[in-house]
């Protein structure tokens, strides 16, 4: 607005400007000495014209100013008004969910009242001192506190009094208190796709048994099966499965008994004298284990060793003894638990310098950081020796054997090496110390050689043959058979629809020392190449341990 004064204020002084120039132009005609052609009136006619324009320019001018102002301010009422308008629709709608937030949560809370009640009569009997009487309460229930804490749940019984929470499978309560030793395996082995909340949901469950420890010793009884050879063990997927739920039933066994105030309290002298029997039986069967083909995961050794911490009778049997047992567990996730509980802390140095010397410095380092030892055994030097051995242990190979399978072979262990390495410096957080940057770049190289290696050893096999048209059958044509590798069926279609076929929720590799020599003589490190972490009964574990 004051650039539009200001112009205003120019044209209106326009006609004493014309006047000023009208007294100069007369007085310098006063003094020529020559007529001029032009004329005063030409001269004013001239200006006024001028004047005439610019006036109706800067009307129309102001004409447009005028418009766009009217447009701004109809554009802000407009959006002033649908500002309203949104607000009242998001109003609307916080009051609508608000209500059917409300709606559902009563709904939730009368079906749990009454699915409460109904449980009281089946599931929620607890012995008082084993004569059988009922001692249970009925919770108090947080409106808030239950909905947000378990919506999906039914029944599980809370510690010390008897009180009900909520638990997913009743029917594992009712195995618990019937004792049903049988069935408690048979429900594990048919729920194992959801053996993570079936593990979590057990030492809740064996508080509904009059005898937690008899209970889980009773569910030893087949470890060792007589009917299976030794070579055949790492075949039979049922003895596999059965023993992986021997261990997790006896972790479990300690979880409750460590929530329930202790071993002496609710396992009678009886049971820990029938558990020595059960570990003195066991204990000569480990002298034929071998620590290097056990690949750092024995499931004899483990079961060994849980079955003394569980039952607390460790102090029976020589710590020199038992601390020759770690090596053969210790890519488990339990061994650093299982140490302290039976009392080798101590022993430790011991157990990682034979880890060290025996090419397993990965499994030495975990135990180095579980135990507070890396200033005696440096993580880095025995990364570095790890690594080194892995060059040194393939080298070899390179010169004597040039095969295209020889090399991708070698390729594979220095990468699974390298992969072992990378992970552990990312778990451990010591890039700092050991830099991530040229590791990474041997992977990628190695990753690279083993891709263009394949398409070779492809390129270079001979085609099948198109079978006949003779009416016998069209096979599919099958390309790409490794002439140098046996072929293996799957575990699901040598031991179709068994009892204890645990394919899926333990995951565990497959043990190296029948087929082919392990890296170094000591057992590699099975990383897969997206470094994922192992998966042990179903639950998810460190990568460097296993279950």
């Amino acid at each position: 607005m004051e650039e539009t004064d200001s112009v205003a204020t120019l044209m209106d002084s326009t006609s004493s400007k014309i006047r000023q120039l009208q007294k100069a132009f007369a007085e310098l005609e006063s003094y020529r000495a020559v007529t001029l052609n032009m004329k005063w009136k030409e001269l004013e006619e001239h200006f006024h014209g001028l004047e005439k324009s610019l006036k109706r320019r800067f009307h129309e001018l102001e004409d447009h100013e005028k418009v766009f102002e009217n447009k701004t301010m109809k554009a802000r009422e407009m959006l002033k008004k649908q500002e309203e308008a949104v607000f009242a629709k998001e109003q609307a709608t916080l009051q609508r969910l608000q209500e059917k937030r409300d709606a559902a949560t009563f709904a939730i809370l009368n079906a749990r009242e009454k699915h409460r009640k109904v449980s009281q009569k089946d599931l929620a009997i607890v012995s008082n001192g084993g004569h059988g009487t009922s001692d249970v309460e009925e919770k108090p229930m947080d409106a808030i506190s239950n909905v947000t804490e378990g919506l999906v749940e039914d029944v599980k019984l809370s510690p010390g009094n008897g009180n009900l929470e909520s638990i997913s499978y009743p029917e594992l309560v009712k195995l618990c208190k019937e004792m049903d030793v049988s069935g408690l395996h048979k429900f594990i082995s048919d729920n194992r796709k959801n053996l993570a909340a079936i593990r979590e949901e057990i030492p809740h469950a064996l508080k509904a048994s009059p005898d937690a420890a008899c209970l889980v010793l009773d569910s030893l009884e087949g470890f060792y099966c007589m009917e299976v050879s030794s070579q055949d063990i790492k075949k039979d997927a049922n003895l596999l499965g059965l023993r992986r739920t021997c261990i997790m039933l006896m972790e479990c066994l300690s979880d409750f008994l460590t929530d329930s105030g202790g071993i002496s309290n609710l396992v009678s002298k009886d049971i820990k004298d029938r558990a020595k029997e059960v570990a003195e039986e066991w204990k000569p069967k480990l002298d034929a284990l071998d620590m290097d083909a056990s690949n750092g995961n024995s499931l004899e050794a483990h079961a060994f060793l849980q079955l003394l911490a569980s039952f607390n009778i460790a102090s029976g049997f020589d710590e020199e003894e038992l601390s020759r047992l770690i090596p053969m567990v210790s890519r488990r996730r339990q061994t650093a638990d299982l140490c302290r509980c039976l009392g080798l802390s101590e022993k430790m140095p011991g157990v990682i310098e034979v880890l060290a010397n025996s090419g397993r410095q990965i499994d030495a380092v975990n135990l180095a950081f579980a135990f507070d030892l890396t200033k005696q055994f440096s993580p880095v030097s025995l990364l570095k020796s790890y690594l080194q051995d892995a060059r040194n242990s393939c080298s070899p190979v390179k010169r004597v054997n040039s095969s295209p399978t020889a090399q991708i072979e070698v390729n594979e262990r220095e990468l699974i090496a390298h992969k072992a390495v990378i992970k552990c410096i990312e778990e451990r957080k010591l890039d700092e110390q050991y830099p991530l940057d040229p590791l990474m770049k041997r992977v990628v190289q190695l990753e690279k050689a083993k891709a263009d290696k394949k398409r070779e050893t492809e390129a270079t096999k001979p085609q099948p043959k198109r079978p006949r048209a003779n009416g016998v059958g069209y096979g599919p044509r099958v390309t790409n058979i490794p002439s140098d590798k046996t072929s293996y069926a799957r575990v699901a279609d040598r031991y179709p629809q068994t009892q204890y076929a645990y394919d899926r929720p333990y995951m565990y590799p497959a043990p190296t020392d029948n087929h082919c020599p392990p890296l170094l003589g000591t057992p590699h490190y099975n990383f897969s190449h997206n470094h994922g972490n192992y998966f042990g009964n179903g639950y998810q574990y460190q990568a460097t341990y296993l279950h």
